[in-house]
């Protein structure tokens, strides 16, 4: 699929001489990707990976992205880091189990934190990232709850712009929880 998505050739020989119905020739994308998941993966490579943080940067579609079980590491972490502060679409981001550290986790915070996003749900469990690390993304991402609900019912959410405020109200942002350690889940805070 990153293949057909990224527009290099000979893409009709992979999917049989046709092109998929939702595929659009003349712009050399898929309409209407919502999510996309690239679970345990481990044959993909470093320039795979960025070229689609380049692709999920720029998409105006795209609100799921599932990268669990994938060897990401820090490197290209920050390379995700940076798609998710540059997406306006981005909502849900699974990194379980990618080899994670507190290096990406605290990159992740400053991106979240510093840069508009509609992210509401990160998944880092199965990670070596602290627990208070972790926290601090989950208190961010549950920062402008009340602005979100505020907006009415049948409109879209608006791209929340991270600060210092502190106020905490029930709704949908989560951050999975782990021990320090990476190798249990010790809790799923609905914030």
């Amino acid at each position: 699929m990153v293949g057909i998505a990224d527009g290099s050739t000979g893409w009709k020989k992979r999917v049989g001489g046709q092109a998929p119905p939702h595929y659009n020739v003349r712009k050399r994308a898929y309409a209407g990707l919502r999510e996309l998941t690239l679970s345990a993966n481990p044959a993909i490579t470093c320039t795979g990976w960025a070229r689609l943080a380049v692709a999920v940067a720029h998409s105006s579609q795209v609100r799921t992205l599932n990268l669990d079980y994938n060897p990401l590491g820090d490197h290209i972490a920050s390379m995700l880091a940076v798609c998710v502060a540059s997406s306006r679409t981005l909502e849900i981001l699974d990194l379980e189990g990618t080899g994670l550290s507190n290096l990406s986790a605290q990159i992740l915070l400053d991106m979240i934190q510093n840069y508009p996003t509609p992210l509401r749900n990160l998944v880092l469990s199965e990670n070596n990232i602290s627990v208070e690390l972790q926290q601090q993304i989950a208190d961010l991402l549950s920062e402008g709850e009340d602005e979100d609900e505020s907006e009415g019912p049948g409109q879209d959410p608006p791209i929340r712009e991270k600060g210092l405020k502190s106020n905490l109200g029930p709704g949908p942002h989560r951050v999975l929880l782990t021990s320090g350690l990476g190798d249990s889940l010790l809790a799923e805070t609905e914030m």
